[in-house]
């Protein structure tokens, strides 16, 4: 199957196009998290199954057919309140534009996260660019930022990766209305 683009307008060239992603962009995703570094790499197939059985929670941004962005989420299955944020990568050609942002927004006007009303992700304290877009999102969204350690260095990942926080923010329902 090809990519399958599912914006509704015309993408007039130099445009960025933010569309979910299929099975055919699970390569160039696993390509483009390997040029973002601090990001984990994972296999290219969980990249794939990804972008094949979680659609409608990930999203990818596109410019003349080069993949730049890259989110990757889900709704927990004891959540349906929560979309939980895995990754985001953004190139190094399209840093600076808020992309980042943009594509978390996007997700959230999706009609998967319907009652959706807090977003989740875990991050290390040393991932600044991370904690930099969350308080950002979370300082446009008008929503509360907390965390804590969640999976921590010797109690979860065996002494071989930092400890992960779990960022919650709150996510006012009005704004998600008026967001995209």
């Amino acid at each position: 199957m090809s990519k399958q683009n599912l914006t509704l307008h015309t993408n007039p060239k130099g445009a960025l196009d933010l569309r979910k992603p299929s099975k055919a962009d699970g390569s160039e995703v696993w390509k483009l998290v390997s040029e973002c570094p601090p990001l984990d790499q994972n296999s290219m197939y969980m990249n794939v199954v990804q972008c094949d059985h979680f659609a409608e929670t990930c999203i990818v941004a596109e410019r003349d057919g080069k993949l730049l962005g890259w989110v990757s989420g889900h709704i927990p299955p004891a959540g349906a309140d929560t979309l939980f944020v895995w990754q985001v990568a953004v190139h190094d050609d399209a840093r600076g534009l808020g992309l980042g942002k943009r594509m978390i927004k996007a997700l959230l006007e999706r009609p998967v996260c319907a009652k959706v009303s807090k977003l989740e992700t875990t991050i290390t304290k040393s991932n600044a660019a991370s904690w930099g877009l969350f308080q950002s999102f979370a300082r446009d969204m008008g929503g509360e930022l907390t965390d804590a350690p969640h999976y921590t260095r010797e109690e979860h990942l065996d002494g071989q990766h930092a400890t992960e926080h779990l960022v919650t923010i709150s996510l006012p329902r009005k704004k998600l209305r008026s967001v995209a």
